[in-house]
């Protein structure tokens, strides 16, 4: 909640008060709505939005951000909710006039196949802050984190949570906290490591301060690096690239994953690498496969 300015943090210490008074919330669940909210309420401020300012259409644009980022459909519609709970309550409080959030409504995803990248495509994002080097300081963090996404296959939550000292490079792996704080082993390359080890010694040790805690992944103000600013990373390097996808750091775990299969990984090893608790999830990843697989027989066969 320090991250936010005094007007955004007295809101929401109020509503935090709301739900532990009168609504009388578990701590876990007050925290969830909490983190939700601090999210919700940065990328207001860094799009230069007062409390009453807010639109629907600017409330909108956010969730369909999150969705763009990679959260899965239960995590936006928890979003959702927060949003709605706090903004009806400032409404009941007197504080804005009319509730913004009213008409919220979680979009539908579209049924399709996630979108992942071919290996070229993924080699030429890997580059990409490479030939940005001259114009931005950053490139070397950029780098070390398009790597570690690619090398390892994790979430984005789980890469801006990862700390230094569960990142085992000499031994080539690193200490995963998945979803219910499920921990997980995840081999790291020899790339990715490299570029780790460089990023720490050349550009976070001139970044870090008091608070940027054992985070690997920082900011420019010495603080842990958000889901957003690694999205807007991938973003960023995918234009550089020229690649012609919607991407995000989600398509990294996707590529990860449908490239190991198309070399011949068993798929209860990439289950693992993943996380997932049942390969049902992971199977999606072989119905990717198959449809690359068709795809090559059409394009190269003489009667395809």
């Amino acid at each position: 909640m320090q991250q936010l300015s005094p007007p955004y943090r007295k809101h929401l210490e109020s509503f935090v008060d709301h739900l532990t008074l009168e609504r009388n919330l578990s701590p876990h669940t007050r925290e969830s709505y909490m983190g939700d909210l601090v999210r919700y309420l940065r990328y207001m401020e860094e799009s230069e939005r007062t409390v009453a300012g807010i639109t629907p259409a600017d409330i909108q644009e956010f969730v369909q951000e999150l969705h763009s980022a990679g959260l899965e459909s239960r995590s936006v519609a928890r979003n959702v909710s927060a949003i709605r709970s706090f903004h009806k309550f400032l409404v009941r409080e007197h504080t804005l006039p009319s509730n913004a959030a009213e008409n919220l409504r979680q979009p539908k995803p579209a049924k399709h196949l996630p979108t992942v990248l071919t290996v070229d495509e993924t080699f030429r994002l890997l580059e990409a802050p490479l030939e940005e080097r001259p114009r931005r300081t950053s490139f070397l963090r950029d780098k070390a984190l398009l790597e570690l996404l690619y090398a390892t296959g994790v979430r984005v939550s789980e890469l801006v949570n990862l700390q230094q000292g569960n990142c085992y490079l000499d031994d080539g792996f690193a200490r995963i906290f998945g979803k219910g704080s499920k921990e997980r082993l995840v081999p790291v390359g020899r790339s990715a490591a490299s570029w780790v080890r460089r990023y720490q010694q050349e550009l976070r040790m001139k970044l870090s301060n008091r608070d940027s805690g054992d985070y690997l992944f920082l900011n420019a103000r010495g603080s842990k690096l958000s889901r957003m600013t690694a999205y807007t990373i991938v973003q960023r390097c995918s234009v550089q690239a020229g690649i012609n996808k919607t991407i995000s750091p989600h398509t990294l775990r996707h590529s990860f994953a449908t490239h190991l299969l198309e070399g011949g990984a068993d798929l209860r090893a990439v289950q693992e690498m993943l996380g997932h608790s049942s390969i049902v999830a992971t199977q999606i990843y072989t119905h990717i496969d198959r449809t690359f697989i068709k795809e090559v027989h059409k394009t190269f066969h003489p009667r395809g």
